[in-house]
């Protein structure tokens, strides 16, 4: 999953539908509940949560990592572009001031020119990232343009093919240059993930070889820059999806860290079938170990399954049993805990675990604070209006728009 999450996809013809709609509503003004807002953090709708499962309790991990070892590096996504560091005082200080050490975000995968790094889009990472020698950047990569307008499993197979035979490499040194002007040459690379899917046009099933050959390209390009210390990790998602995500594994001399993006689904799964199903999570640290690699979690968070604090305590009890390089919760309804109120119960969990300083040792209650404007590292984005959900219309439609439409869905009932 990306930030946008298996979202509905329309054509331009429907989504010129909406432009036109939308200009109607624009010109009656307010209470037509619409807007155009900077692009970022098109929300997903919510699915109709499952009863969450009550399995046997289990006690909660201990805060305090054996021998007085630091607990993993952690973040959360809250947002890809300069909203996402603003962000991250305030969900740092709901934690009771518990640091983190990993600000994740991603590349657009609209255009080649986005997958290159649009200037100033990673400006403000880069900043941040260079506060402090300790702090990790996490930037998921990309690999084809039309990443998520369903494109075909033929279409698919040719681009891998063309990949593979070198005719992106381009893009990537491009890219690579970028990271390195920016002063972080050592940014964790989270290329292709959820390779093992159907969603993404860099998806692995269409032709796992020519996938396996692309990623080698990839990697040797962006090696062959001066001066990168880069890191690839290799995260498919849990479970077999579409292939077994071993079937994509490209070999040890090109990935440095297998992840895995593991949420809380299907509905009605146990976490013990999470950890025991065929390419599990189990079977991950099993495959890491056995290749000499890191494990990470880019993405995890609640889903099919509701509020479930039974996942989240068994989730984190997980990552403090096998300590990944890092590990970084999605943010946002219906996977989050501080930016979704539908999930009280595990977000509290997941506070009292977390909270209490930058070791993590000493849990403590912490208040949540009042919402304000906060100094972004890099350019000022404003976020957008309270329940008012941009709509991703495809970045022409944006162009010509100035940004990302805003709606509101209570419009009709505001004011009565």
């Amino acid at each position: 999953m990306a930030p946008h999450h298996k979202r509905v996809r329309a054509g331009r013809l429907a989504a010129g539908a909406v432009v036109v709609a939308a200009s109607a509503a624009l010109a009656s003004g307010p209470r037509a509940g619409v807007g155009v807002v900077p692009a970022d953090d098109a929300r997903a709708p919510a699915p109709v949560p499952a009863p969450a499962t009550t399995p046997a309790p289990v006690p909660a991990p201990a805060t305090t990592p054996a021998g007085g070892e630091r607990p993993p590096a952690f973040g959360a996504f809250l947002g890809s572009d300069a909203r996402g560091v603003a962000r991250m005082p305030l969900f740092s200080h709901w934690l009771g001031g518990a640091e983190l050490r990993v600000g994740h975000t991603y590349l657009p995968g609209h255009r080649w020119r986005d997958i290159e790094g649009a200037p100033g889009f990673l400006d403000a990472w880069a900043h941040w990232r260079n506060q402090d020698p300790d702090r990790m950047l996490v930037l998921n990569v990309p690999l084809q343009e039309r990443n998520e307008e369903g494109v075909s499993d033929d279409e698919v197979r040719r681009l891998l093919r063309q990949g593979a035979a070198g005719e992106f490499d381009h893009h990537f040194r491009a890219l690579a240059e970028r990271l390195v002007g920016l002063g972080v040459p050592d940014t964790v690379l989270v290329l292709g993930w959820e390779m093992n899917g159907t969603t993404y046009t860099h998806r692995c099933g269409p032709d796992p070889q020519a996938w396996k050959t692309y990623w080698n390209r990839i990697v040797t390009t962006m090696r062959s820059v001066p001066g990168q210390r880069f890191r690839f990790d290799f995260a498919p998602s849990r479970g077999r999806d579409a292939v077994p995500w071993t079937e994509c594994y490209p070999g040890d001399d090109t990935v440095d860290i297998i992840g895995m993006d593991s949420y809380d689904q299907p509905a009605g799964m146990p976490f013990d079938r999470q950890v025991d199903e065929p390419y599990g999570l189990r079977a991950h640290v099993e495959f890491a170990k056995a290749h000499g690699k890191a494990v990470s979690y880019p993405e995890w968070g609640l889903f099919r399954n509701g509020d479930n604090p039974e996942y989240m305590r068994r989730m984190l009890a997980w990552i403090a049993e096998h300590r990944p390089l890092y590990h970084t919760l999605t943010d946002y309804c219906p996977h989050g805990v501080w930016r979704c109120a539908d999930n009280p119960r595990s977000a509290e969990l997941y506070r009292s675990f977390l909270a209490g300083g930058a070791d993590g040792a000493t849990p403590a209650p912490a208040s949540t604070p009042t919402p304000g404007p906060a100094a972004p590292a890099g350019p000022a984005v404003p976020p957008p209006p309270e329940g008012c959900t941009p709509l991703d219309l495809g970045s022409w439609v944006e162009h010509w728009l100035g940004g990302k439409l805003c709606l509101r869905f209570d419009w009709w009932s505001r004011d009565r």
